[in-house]
């Protein structure tokens, strides 16, 4: 579902279930700035507060459900895994910014991670910053946007577990997450709603990553 007034076409909607109807493989993990693998075609990244649901997005973008490990405990994802869609481009699991049960100086060495290859990666097309819907922008968000905006690296905000609130409460969310990234210069205008768990907004996502692909030539 889109939060805009540009509602995706037709064609692009289709555009983006071809684009996730291949193959679709685990290629690389990397636990720290020094395994990366060569930068190499393009890069998307899913990014993230600890059980927001970046793997269960991954699973139903590509509609494998083991593509990527999902948990409810925080903090289960613990290194970049690069999965290569097709041929196009290669999707990013980041690790779970902020809280996760796991002792504090692992947390802090995933947020280093993070922040190191956000700013460091040239054929980075855009982050997708996943927002859990019930909580919506927290502090420790913010300080993720504020150093992408920096690094001058394209971002768009992605509602999840859209399907949790009603439909008053999503529309104050929503206006409230306009109103944040007004002032914010590499923030994408368009923001997504979106629920793994009844494919809410997927088909949607599907597109806006096409349409990405598409402005890059991919």
């Amino acid at each position: 579902m889109t939060l805009a007034a540009d509602e995706p076409t037709p064609e692009l909607l289709e555009a983006g279930r071809l684009l996730f109807a291949g193959a679709a493989d685990f290629t690389w993990a990397a636990p720290e700035l020094g395994a990366l693998p060569p930068m190499e075609g393009v890069e998307i990244a899913f990014a993230g507060r600890s059980n927001v649901g970046k793997s269960s997005l991954v699973n139903a973008l590509t509609g494998r459900n083991t593509l990527a490990r999902t948990s409810h405990t925080p903090g289960r994802t613990q290194q970049l895994n690069f999965f290569r869609i097709g041929e196009r481009f290669t999707l990013v699991d980041m690790p779970g910014y902020g809280y996760a049960q796991v002792e504090k100086a692992k947390v802090e060495a995933w947020t280093r991670l993070i922040h190191a290859y956000l700013k460091g990666r040239s054929n980075l097309a855009r982050v997708y910053v996943l927002i859990d819907s019930r909580h919506g922008l927290k502090e420790i968000d913010t300080a993720l946007l504020d150093g992408l905006d920096k690094a001058a690296v394209s971002y768009q905000l992605v509602l999840t577990k859209g399907d949790a609130l009603k439909k008053s409460e999503m529309e104050k969310r929503i206006a409230g997450i306009h109103a944040a990234l007004a002032k914010r210069p590499a923030a994408y205008p368009e923001v997504l709603l979106t629920s793994s768990r009844d494919d809410l907004g997927v088909p949607e996502l599907r597109a806006s990553i096409a349409r990405l692909l598409q402005e890059r030539g991919a």
